[in-house]
């Protein structure tokens, strides 16, 4: 897997989302995702979201995942 991937997956699970995932090794990555989808959920709710989108990936290409999970609102500028 490589960032692009990841970040097209979550993409595809969050349709809309702004999406930014970075790895220094493609195994261990850190993503950051706005989603209005994110609005009124908590973080557990909002990872499990991100993790559907993932699927089995998580656990085999993916071995680590640093989630910043954000409604717009809470986004900023």
């Amino acid at each position: 897997m490589n960032p692009e991937e990841v970040a097209r997956l979550i993409r595809a699970g969050l349709p809309g989302a702004e999406v930014r995932v970075q790895s220094q090794d493609q195994t261990h990555f850190e993503a950051r995702i706005v989603a209005e989808q994110f609005a009124g959920l908590g973080r557990l709710a909002r990872h499990q979201l991100i993790y559907r989108a993932l699927g089995e990936r998580v656990g085999r290409e993916i071995h680590a995942l640093t989630i910043e999970a954000l409604a717009p609102t809470e986004a900023g500028g």
